[in-house]
């Protein structure tokens, strides 16, 4: 760049002191002043541009902002995650081989016609299943999914993240959502993890998992981004015997395994956003998480009163979109429609406060106290802001009229 500077101030130099001379009007005492001059000028709008130029961003530096980021979230995270392992008496049996006709004439003696069978010969205590959890207080409570703790036949065992081993007693079942509390059994004290606000979780921003991934590798950590927000589905153990319908949950693409159920998932700043409960069949890449603000009501109710109770209206209901709307001739695109189940469940819970007010199956329910109900604020959410025994209206769509409805909620534990 100086180069063609130079070369452009000597070009125009020339030019101005052959005209100069030719006119007779400057001497060279005053061209050599002058060149000198802007000589220095050319310099310095040559610096300023160079200094003005904005340097290349280095491609590595928002990487490794963002690999930190995730380094020093698991590295805070980790030491509140747990591994639960779940151990039951299972039978044991011994091969014992026997004449199946005896001593019956004519089919040789009793050592000859020998068939194996299996006789029980008592129980072993063996492990038969595994999740995940995180610490939620320094006194040992840890949050985990409901399936992941539900057998009542079972004994669990929880190991921290040291290695040591202790055992755990279940303090409650969640009524409603896929979460259960246990009980470290022990005086000592626990780190507990730091909580964030589900509440502000946005479609692309970071997510790490955390969890005992197959049962068999503790605090293994995947990562992602929030790939969808207010999603319902349906959660389920491995052996099909717990089922539930999940709304308002978080979708993510970090690697959700099974074994995993129960683990946090963070965001950037190491703070757990939801509770990693389940995967979806046939895909590789979808995973769904409860939102934390959902389990801190249960955390604080079994701290007060070591149980944990819900408001309960007693309708089964499925949310109004646009192929419900089509599919039951409806008028609007949200709402809540009261319908009975395919397995002959009862649309309006009989005795419950639903039942006491008067819903009927096939009512849209499309307010509780003045708030929208739609397919990203559930019924089901609106509800859980409420406490057994409040009263609330409902804004109800009944025979193509709009009646207002009101109900004191009853108690589900």
């Amino acid at each position: 760049m100086l180069n063609k500077v130079f070369q452009s101030v000597v070009l125009l130099i020339v030019i101005i002191v052959a005209a100069a001379f030719a006119l007779g009007k400057v001497t060279i005492s005053s061209l050599k002043n002058q060149a000198q001059s802007w000589w220095q000028q050319a310099e310095t709008n040559v610096a300023q541009n160079i200094v003005q130029q904005p340097k290349p961003a280095s491609p590595y530096v928002s990487n490794i902002s963002y690999e930190q980021a995730i380094i020093d979230s698991v590295k805070s995270a980790t030491p509140s995650v747990v591994s639960i392992i779940i151990s039951k008496n299972v039978p044991q049996y011994e091969e014992q081989f026997v004449n199946p006709f005896g001593n019956i004439p004519g089919f040789g003696s009793p050592f000859e016609f020998q068939i194996p069978q299996y006789v029980q010969k008592g129980t072993q205590l063996q492990e038969v299943g595994a999740g995940s959890g995180f610490i939620v207080s320094d006194t040992g409570l840890v949050l985990t999914n409901k399936h992941v703790v539900s057998d009542t036949a079972a004994d669990y065992t929880v190991i921290t993240n040291d290695g040591q081993k202790y055992s755990a007693k279940v303090l409650a079942l969640d009524p409603v959502q896929d979460l259960a509390i246990i009980k470290i059994q022990s005086d000592k004290k626990f780190p507990p993890i730091t909580l964030g606000d589900s509440s502000g979780v946005q479609l692309g921003q970071g997510a790490i998992a955390i969890g005992n991934a197959l049962g068999q590798f503790s605090n293994t950590v995947s990562v992602g981004v929030v790939s969808g927000l207010g999603r319902t589905v349906s959660a389920s153990d491995q052996a099909g015997s717990f089922s539930e319908t999940l709304e308002g949950i978080i979708q993510t693409d970090a690697a959700i395994n099974p074994g995993n159920s129960g683990g946090p998932l963070l965001n950037l700043r190491g703070q757990v956003i939801g509770i990693n409960t389940a995967t979806a069949e046939g895909a590789q890449t979808v995973g769904f998480a409860i939102p934390i603000n959902i389990a801190k009501k249960d955390i604080t109710q079994i701290i007060a009163t070591n149980k944990i109770v819900y408001p309960f209206l007693g309708v089964r209901y499925i949310p109004v979109d646009d192929t419900v709307k089509q599919k039951y001739n409806l008028p609007v695109n949200y709402g809540a429609f009261v319908l009975k189940g395919g397995n002959g469940e009862a649309a309006v819970t009989a005795g419950s406060a639903a039942d006491k007010a008067g819903l009927k199956e096939k009512d849209l329910i499309l307010e509780l106290n003045g708030e929208k109900i739609t397919t990203q604020n559930s019924m089901a959410t609106i509800i859980d802001k409420y406490n057994p025994g409040d009263k609330v209206t409902l804004k109800v769509l009944r025979d193509g009229k709009e009646i207002n409805v009101d109900v004191v909620l009853g108690s589900r534990s």
